[in-house]
């Protein structure tokens, strides 16, 4: 019997970093809670694509590899992208585990499906001549300039704590693997795609992975564009945008047009490191597909914000 597609919204959900844990066993327990809050939606009839990022999951593979390799001389070093993919599987994995579980356990007819995910970046993107993002294990700088020259990475000193890789952060430019995440979608699969933003990689000929890290909102912003779906939806710890945080006049937005959310950027209202990007990522995919809407809330008041109970809305 085929899987059917749900009657409601598609919508790509993009999963915050409180939806996943430090480790892969505190992780496995909380993706149980961030599966009932998306299965809630699949009940609905929403028809869901989930992204997710994976800063913490990908640093610990990353440092893992690179310890080994430095003290037993055996274990070979793993490459960046490679290390991505690593990361993208194993969340995957079990992020797709349950939500299968919780759809089984409510007799819903639906499967889930994990697709590693590879993101085409511009070999000219401006990020590339500035790399900023640390990634790897803390090195002296006599180990850092030793690395450097053995393998052509770029390293900068971290905070007096000790040297580091850097990576680009570009832009997502296409999903490679858009063609297939569409047909599952329209076969009626539940889609865990586009984890940590994508494995970077120039498309020169062929695919060739590249040492970067990609905003995975902004991925996600790309994918719903790309797929026509009709929200995107980034979680994050709050219900509501605000303005003004943590101050007396600290205020929440019900809904804004990207001309008010430029506004609010312009005035300094977002965090670089944590509303901004969102707010940015839900300004490019309402633009480039303006009969979709954006939604920015909490993971337990996701299914709450479709309905259009809360949360905040961003439109074209």
């Amino acid at each position: 019997m085929p899987y059917q597609k749900g009657e409601g919204k598609t919508v790509v959900i993009a999963l915050g970093g409180n939806a996943l844990g430090n480790t892969p066993q505190e992780q496995l327990e909380l993706v149980k809670n961030t599966a009932a809050h998306i299965v809630d939606m699949i009940e609905d009839g929403t028809n869901v694509v989930v992204s997710h990022g994976n800063g913490p999951q990908v640093g610990m593979i990353n440092n893992a590899f690179a310890y080994a390799s430095a003290n037993d001389g055996k274990t070979p070093e793993m490459p960046f992208p490679e290390a991505g993919a690593m990361s993208q599987g194993y969340i995957g994995y079990q992020l797709s585990q349950a939500i299968l579980n919780e759809l089984k356990a409510r007799g819903i007819l639906r499967s889930t499906v994990n697709v590693i995910t590879q993101t085409v970046v511009d070999p000219d993107d401006p990020a590339f001549q500035n790399p900023t993002k640390p990634v790897g294990a803390f090195l002296t700088e006599e180990e850092a300039r030793a690395k450097a020259a053995e393998t052509g990475w770029t390293f900068k000193e971290d905070a007096g704590r000790g040297w580091r890789q850097v990576v680009a952060s570009p832009k997502p430019v296409r999903v490679v693997e858009f063609d297939a995440i569409s047909d599952l979608v329209d076969a009626g699969y539940v889609v865990v795609s586009t984890g940590g933003g994508g494995v970077p990689v120039f498309e020169e000929g062929g695919y060739a992975g590249v040492p970067a890290v990609i905003d995975k909102d902004r991925s996600s912003a790309l994918l719903a564009r790309e797929l026509g779906a009709d929200m995107l939806v980034i979680l994050t710890a709050v219900e509501k945008v605000c303005v003004n945080f943590n101050t007396p006049e600290q205020a929440e937005i019900d809904g804004m047009d990207v001309a008010q959310a430029r506004a609010y950027i312009e005035e300094g209202q977002f965090a670089p490191g944590s509303m901004l990007p969102k707010v940015e990522a839900c300004i490019e995919y309402v633009e480039q597909f303006p009969a979709g809407k954006a939604l920015i809330t909490s993971l337990e008041c996701a299914a709450a914000g479709l309905r259009g109970e809360t949360g905040t809305v961003i439109t074209a």
